[in-house]
């Protein structure tokens, strides 16, 4: 028992010896559009996405947590009487996601949270503020892999955010709309930094 102790002990060392933290910024483009009870008849807004990340190991073998800032431009297309009207919906997402590697491939899963920073929609040439029409909170579960190109800094990024939470604050009969965006993008780390 003592010896498993000590060995145990002494990969945890070893682990932390080796141990970094990766600080570093991305960007990419999203696929966008909204689903729920309330969110018929909706086609795909393609816009973009940038932000910071930090990368923190776990006390467990591949594993590590990254908390991210990333503004978010998404929304939808809806098409009514033959005239369509472009919803822009913008947020500042913060997902906390939990990464596990093996070979130079991670999958990573975690929640997230929208801060809504605008709204506006668009028809006909003309653009509407309606920003006081949506809740300003979004709360989603990110789900995506990522590969490393070998020999750089770059690492190739691509997830979907499933919407848990109704963004709409004038539904009817408690009906809801929910975010769905697909990003793609790529990860640039800035600079690493052994944990002591």
């Amino acid at each position: 028992m003592k010896k498993l102790t000590l060995v145990l002990l002494a990969g945890f060392s070893f682990a932390i010896a080796h141990a970094q933290l990766a600080f570093g910024i991305k960007g990419g483009a999203n696929i966008s559009n909204v689903g729920g009870s309330d969110a018929g008849g909706t086609s795909s807004l393609v816009g973009f996405n940038a932000g910071a990340y930090l990368n923190i190991p776990i006390l467990v073998q591949h594993l590590s947590l990254e908390p991210e800032l990333v503004y978010s431009a998404q929304g939808f297309k809806e098409t009514s009487g033959g005239i369509t009207t472009t919803q822009h919906i913008n947020y500042l997402n913060i997902p906390i996601l939990f990464k596990y590697s093996f070979g130079g491939v991670f999958v990573e899963t975690g929640p997230q949270a929208g801060i809504l920073m605008s709204a506006k929609a668009k028809a006909l040439g003309e653009t509407a503020d309606d920003k006081n029409g949506f809740f300003g909170a979004d709360w989603a579960w990110v789900f995506g892999a990522q590969v490393k190109i070998p020999m750089t800094p770059i690492t190739v990024d691509a997830r979907y955010n499933f919407g848990m939470s109704n963004i709409i604050n004038e539904n009817e009969n408690n009906g809801n709309t929910l975010n769905g965006c697909f990003q793609i993008g790529v990860m640039v780390s800035l600079f690493t930094a052994p944990i002591k």
